[in-house]
């Protein structure tokens, strides 16, 4: 039995998870992923397929299926690393990079979970206003973030709980939805045929829906960590992979027939129009999601923050207070980034967050090849908590200059509200920068790792 039960707090950090508390089933990750995107910031990026691209229906639902099968692919193979070494997926990146070499990409990740959770908070808040206009949306951002407070405070087991809840409560609320919907007066052979074919759009959609999934990559094995290492690391994966795709897909593809049906990118009003006196249901359920996606986000980020100030002071060892107060300060900063943001702000924070996105490219590549490729799942766990580094040392230089190869590739392929790049008139408009990130620094590292020798040798260590 788990000491840490859902109805308690969770005493872990970021530390290896003793084997006598190991606990769990594989399949218990289907339920989390599945139920943790049934949420209506998931609808919305469905909705942009139509909305936005103006996509033929189908063809945007085809195009959001294989660009989510394409992506849960890398997110799956993370998750998989989580049963072997029993560490948050940041901490097993001192693998590759060193304990201090690793700290940039930290950084990078702790911007992106707030700017997250603060999109969720946004989001879920006009949902809630749009179904309950007395609740004003500070009030309603303030709601969500009291909710997520609490998941992220309780921790790993009752967040695993949540994704069971949102699978039963937001799973219903969908099939809801399309039962309303192809049963309704919308559901015409019109509705299927609007919309235009272009490549642009077309590869746009996949390159949106896996990116998706792979923003889950740098957390995905914080959930998988508990799990017994007899559990497997294939079951981890299937069961990470089936639940984060399908739910992704079934609410993606509720969005993009919105987004078809309303002609506009104002989803949460035109959800909330459209389904008429059952809409407050649907609000309620899509917002008890973000609650619950934001919570996860803010755990890893916490776990992330404990990861920056553990390099830098290698023998602290922070329990759960540390980790709940954590979890307040990055709500509450969360929180005031929503507040304080306005329309145009949010436009442009969404830019950013693509830029910092492209760091995650090369950091997912040099990961996956460094594991799979090169040392097969054998770390010396030990050594990811050593003052010098242990037998990765404070700096890998392959590591780090592949890194950054990766990143400055993918510059001229961006394609953001604040910037373009030069070849994306090329490729008709496509942003296809994590693209060209994933290929060029993975191959570059393995290349690079076989000419230096045994994986194990070819650490530099640089004071």
């Amino acid at each position: 039995m788990s000491p840490t039960q859902s109805g308690r707090i969770e005493h872990h950090t970021i530390f290896p998870i003793p084997a006598d508390q190991r606990h769990g089933r594989a399949r218990d990750l289907f339920t989390l992923w599945f139920g943790i995107n049934m949420h209506v910031l998931t609808v919305v990026t469905g909705a942009l397929t139509t909305a936005l691209l103006k996509l033929p229906l189908m063809t945007a639902i085809f195009a959001l299926v294989l660009g989510n099968l394409v992506g849960g692919v890398f997110m799956a193979l993370h998750s998989a690393q989580g049963p072997q070494l029993g560490v948050p997926q940041m901490v097993q990146s001192r693998g590759q990079f060193g304990s201090v070499g690793a700290v940039f990409t930290l950084v990078a990740m702790m911007v992106v979970y707030v700017g997250f959770v603060a999109s969720n908070f946004v989001v879920g808040a006009q949902s809630l206003h749009s179904v309950a206009p007395a609740i004003g949306e500070p009030a309603a951002i303030a709601l969500i973030a009291l909710l997520s407070t609490i998941g992220a405070g309780f921790g790993h087991d009752l967040l695993h709980k949540c994704g069971q809840w949102m699978t039963m409560v937001s799973g219903t609320a969908l099939i809801i939805c399309f039962v309303w919907i192809l049963g309704g007066a919308e559901n015409t052979p019109a509705l299927w045929a609007r919309g235009e074919i272009t490549t642009a759009a077309f590869l746009a959609t996949i390159s949106i829906c896996a990116v998706w999934q792979i923003a889950y990559a740098p957390y995905v094995s914080d959930y998988s960590r508990y799990l017994p290492v007899g559990s497997g690391s294939r079951a981890a994966f299937w069961a990470s992979y089936l639940g984060c795709v399908l739910g992704s897909i079934l609410p993606m593809v509720l969005g993009a027939m919105l987004g078809a049906i309303i002609g506009s990118e104002d989803v949460v009003v035109g959800l909330t129009h459209l389904l008429g006196p059952i809409s407050w249901y649907i609000v309620i359920a899509f917002s008890l999601g973000i609650s619950s996606a934001s919570a996860m986000n803010i755990y890893c980020g916490v776990l992330t923050t404990i990861t920056i100030g553990q390099t830098m002071v290698a023998r602290w060892r922070p329990q759960a207070g540390t980790r709940v107060f954590l979890g307040f300060v990055l709500n509450l900063l969360a929180m005031l980034t929503a507040l304080l943001a306005s329309k145009d702000f949010l436009a442009s924070f969404e830019s950013f967050l693509s830029i910092l996105l492209c760091i995650m490219a090369p950091w997912t590549a040099i990961n996956l090849v460094d594991y799979y490729l090169l040392r097969h799942g054998d770390y010396d766990v030990a050594s990811f908590f050593a003052p010098d580094g242990g037998v990765y040392g404070r700096y890998n230089r392959p590591a780090l200059t592949c890194f950054a190869i990766g990143i400055a590739v993918q510059v001229p392929f961006l394609k953001t509200k604040l910037y373009t790049g030069p070849l994306v008139a090329q490729l008709d408009g496509v942003d296809a920068s994590w693209l060209v990130g994933i290929f060029v620094s993975g191959v570059l590292y393995y290349v690079w790792s076989r000419l230096a020798g045994d994986a194990s040798a070819k650490v530099i260590a640089a004071e």
